[in-house]
């Protein structure tokens, strides 16, 4: 799934979960597979890791390549594009109000 196809809500609920944010962060500069991921949270099922991996591909959080009998998972930091935009979108529009509000208070003051 492509990132630019993503909504932001779902990658937001991707990156909710601090399991996936710890194997975002286990994928961030190298590919693992999900044996090495799964073996990096004892307290979990295999089944259960596999599923956070799946969110996080869903969410276009992390690429997957088959190498023989193994996949290997690697985060797609263009995955949180929409986010980023989401954010830029917000953060302009404060910006805009801050800008009006203030150009509203100087000419109130009469400069």
């Amino acid at each position: 799934m492509s990132s630019a196809t993503v909504a932001p809500e779902r990658v937001a609920q991707a990156l909710a979960d601090g399991t996936r944010l710890r194997i975002l962060r286990l994928v961030r500069d190298d590919e693992r597979s999900a044996g090495e991921l799964a073996a990096a949270f004892p307290e979990m099922t295999r089944p259960a890791v596999s599923q956070h991996l799946r969110v996080l591909h869903d969410a276009g959080l992390v690429s997957v390549r088959p190498k023989g009998t193994h996949r290997l998972y690697r985060a797609d930091l263009a995955g949180l594009a929409p986010v980023v935009r989401f954010i830029d979108e917000m953060w302009s529009d404060r910006l805009q109000r801050l800008k009006h509000a203030v150009e509203t208070n100087e000419r109130g003051r009469g400069r």
